[in-house]
């Protein structure tokens, strides 16, 4: 039994606090996201959270936006640019690929072209898993094929991964390192495991493998739908199309913008625990599925206005709604890896110098400089295999 989807942007923000709530959107894709972190709930949650926080810290986001980013973005729009553009959705698979890749803990030691083609083909399939629910394919072969993607995946790239920082961790651990020499990932906090919380070797494969998909997938969509807004708005209003090329700050409003009416999933899910009234009156019986509009919330006209299902990176919200609406949660399943991907909301005293501006936002400023444009002799198409609202080819050229 499924309750009227939440619309309301007051009411669904105080129903994704609801403590009561579990997370519902993953159930069909088990096969990829049981036992991760955000499919956990109460103490396990808690106490597995409590240990990635040791990673999601914003000065390692920062660290990794200034000193690890840049490099590998370089590369991969400098080999964009040389070809004169192409699929920006296929660009953006590659460019957050490294960068999640690395901050989750998985080696690439051949840095070759086939083994970055391979875990784009496994990274593709992870991303079937996360979204079983609203897949149109066959789900059974799906699931096989997310099974045959995480035996490649473990065999290939993470056991060979695991064996080297665990010989680090032993040799930190008997003194002959320091600390600050062993990685800075997810995967070398996961196996210290100094919360000593329960981890299986199946649960830290599926972890790794979400984390991989989840630093990537999000992010990917987010920034093809922030190209096209910005496409439009830019043609529209020409004397902003220098200012978002120019102005990283305003850039990440636009960043913002897009996020409030592009969430990654349109709704989210929640499974009652027990009985539970809803902060509308609506009451809920235990296993009863309660499912939040996340787009309708996003454009809710008494919070964002009445142009709120429009682009407008001038937009100010009032009150305690943010920019981005409910695109990234809230409570206890808010994503972990927001300020990565969008950065912090800056304050009136911030330094652009200081900022950190999110993934997204840097990507689209660098495509901006080398003056991306939509290929005028090339229609995008959305993504057919999905019911959720999202890019599947969007062709540009640039330099």
């Amino acid at each position: 039994m499924t309750s009227t989807p939440i619309t309301d942007y007051k009411i669904a923000s105080k129903v994704l606090r609801q403590r009561n709530l579990r997370q519902g959107l993953y159930d069909e894709g088990a096969v990829l996201m049981d036992g991760v972190l955000v499919n956990l709930h109460g103490d396990r949650h808690k106490a597995r959270r409590g240990l990635e926080n040791k990673v999601f810290r914003r000065d390692f986001f920062h660290f990794y936006e200034q000193e690890v980013f840049p490099a590998s973005l370089q590369a991969t729009i400098d080999r964009f640019v040389a070809e004169g553009g192409g699929d920006l959705v296929d660009f953006g698979f590659r460019a957050m690929m490294n960068l999640t890749i690395d901050f989750a803990g998985v080696d690439r030691p051949d840095k070759s072209d086939e083994e970055t083609d391979t875990l784009l083909r496994l990274l593709r399939s992870f991303a079937l898993g996360t979204t079983l629910a609203h897949s149109k394919d066959d789900r059974e072969k799906v699931r096989q094929q997310v099974r045959d993607a995480l035996a490649e995946f473990d065999s290939r790239f993470l056991q060979p991964s695991i064996a080297r920082r665990q010989r680090l961790i032993d040799t930190f651990e008997a003194g002959s390192i320091a600390e600050e020499d062993l990685p800075r990932d997810m995967l070398t906090v996961l196996l210290r495991n100094e919360d000593n919380i329960d981890l299986p070797d199946d649960v830290l494969l599926r972890e790794m493998a979400f984390f991989f998909v989840a630093g990537a997938q999000t992010s990917i969509h987010s920034l093809v739908h922030v190209m096209h807004e910005v496409f439009a708005w830019g043609t529209a209003h020409p004397e902003d199309a220098e200012r978002m090329k120019n102005d990283a700050m305003f850039l990440q409003r636009c960043v913002h913008e897009s996020a409030r009416l592009h969430p990654s999933s349109p709704v989210a899910m929640r499974r009652a625990e027990c009985p539970v009234t809803l902060p509308n009156d609506q009451p809920v019986d235990t296993d009863e599925l309660v499912v939040v509009d996340l787009m309708g919330s996003n454009r809710d006209e008494q919070v964002f206005g009445d142009d709120a299902a429009e682009f407008n990176p001038h937009r100010e919200v009032e009150g305690t709604a943010t920019a981005y609406g409910l695109s990234f949660g809230l409570g206890m399943h808010a994503c972990i890896g927001r300020n990565l991907a969008a950065g912090v909301m800056p304050r009136p005293d911030t330094e652009p110098e200081d900022h950190q501006y999110g993934t997204i936002t840097l990507i689209a400023e660098a495509l901006l400089k080398h003056g991306v444009q939509p290929d005028p002799n090339k229609q995008p198409a959305m993504d057919t295999k999905t019911e959720r609202p999202n890019w599947g080819f969007y062709p540009v050229v640039i330099g």
